[in-house]
């Protein structure tokens, strides 16, 4: 048995880490599926989806550690194809991914006791991201 519900998250310019665990959460508990795997994916090639100990310092960590490894103002020839400035954002969310798949098992997700289910959105402009999550089980 599958399931499939998508939502939407407004998000901001920059490196915007959001947690959405409870959306994932209660997609699961609503389902008529007791126990399986949800793959959770976000539509974009600027976006990732992971998972952190959501508190402010975790997220600056990230953020400094993102930023040695692919600089916003960085020197991209991304940039010369399209004219944009997002460069980073898509090397950002190649190295972390666009889904990740968690356990559940009576309607509840398996995750660790610090674990949060984050959406982190590289662009540089504001945007509407589209969250699609997928249920298999029984």
């Amino acid at each position: 048995m599958n399931k499939t519900k998508t939502f939407t998250i407004p998000t901001k310019a920059g490196t915007d880490v959001i947690d959405i665990t409870s959306e994932v959460s209660k997609i699961v508990s609503d389902s008529k599926i007791k126990s399986g795997i949800a793959c959770v994916f976000v539509a974009g090639s600027t976006a990732s989806i992971s998972t952190i100990e959501f508190e402010p310092n975790a997220v600056k960590d990230l953020k400094r550690a993102l930023d040695k490894i692919a600089p916003e103002n960085g020197d991209y020839e991304h940039h010369k194809t399209w004219g944009d400035d997002n460069g980073c954002a898509h090397v950002r969310a190649c190295f972390m991914g666009p889904s990740r798949s968690f356990p559940f098992e009576d309607k509840k997700l398996i995750l660790g006791t610090w674990q949060q289910i984050v959406l982190l959105d590289f662009d540089t402009k504001n945007r509407e991201r589209k969250i699609i999550v997928q249920i298999v089980g029984k």
